[in-house]
């Protein structure tokens, strides 16, 4: 794919959304990144010409600005999460995964683009779809999530964001489309063989690996190879390593 098509990336200082970011440039792409601090993007990327830094706090962002950055763009690819410190589990904001959703989502379908744009959530395992059942989610793992996003503030921020894409977008919105990318534990390694699931087939006491490069090449791919986004298109695909 070639720098034609351009990608707006929130969440690319993260572990996951540097390799995204790193992944996209090296296919040719126009990124607009929007960070916190420029200084924890991926060494050797700050000089790419294919790469726009927007250095702002996407919550803070007035509605004008977001919608002139997501203008253009054929895709959003959401990695936000919050920092595994104490603080940030349990400070503010509890809701950022689901209040930066919103508010990309709102400000595609203010720009009313011709083509929808894809948005693409990293999620996890813990993410249910709301309105179908997971059938290899017992009783047991049910009440174990449930006491989760009680006590963990990012998983219930994780599934309300996922709940916003399923309910209030839906699979008819002209103007945004979306996919929920769920990966298993997350660890380091370059990218290698992966397979993709529609629902879940581990559970929380057998967790598979992901490594994180494989998720960011499959995001990747959503947002730039038609045949993968036909394919998973409204849809919670969960990945994990082969094998």
């Amino acid at each position: 794919m070639t720098a034609e098509r351009t990608i707006l990336l929130v969440g690319g200082t993260g572990r996951t959304g540097g390799r995204v970011l790193q992944q996209l440039l090296g296919r040719g792409v126009n990124v607009r990144a929007i960070v916190r601090s420029a200084g924890r993007l991926p060494a050797g990327v700050a000089e790419n010409p294919l790469l726009t830094v927007i250095e702002a706090d996407l919550l803070s962002l007035a509605a004008d600005d977001l919608q002139r950055y997501v203008r253009g763009c054929d895709a959003v690819i959401s990695c936000l999460g919050h920092v595994l410190t104490v603080r940030g589990i349990l400070g503010p904001p509890r809701d950022l995964v689901t209040r930066a959703t919103m508010r990309l989502c709102r400000a595609i379908e203010a720009e009313q683009p011709v083509s929808p744009v894809r948005f693409i959530l990293m999620g996890s395992v813990s993410v249910n779809r709301p309105d179908r059942p997971e059938p290899r989610r017992g009783s047991i793992e049910r009440a174990a999530l449930v006491l989760l996003r009680g006590l963990v503030p990012p998983a219930k921020d994780n599934q309300r964001a996922a709940d916003f894409l399923c309910r209030e977008i839906g699979e008819d919105n002209p103007f945004v489309q979306w996919a929920v990318v769920r990966p298993d534990t997350l660890i380091d390694g370059d990218v290698s063989e992966y397979v993709l699931h529609d629902q879940l087939v581990s559970s929380l006491a057998k967790p598979d690996n992901t490594a994180m490069a494989n998720v960011a090449h499959f995001m990747c791919e959503l947002a730039l190879e038609q045949q993968a986004w036909d394919s998973w298109k409204s849809q919670l695909p969960v990945i994990v390593n082969a094998g």
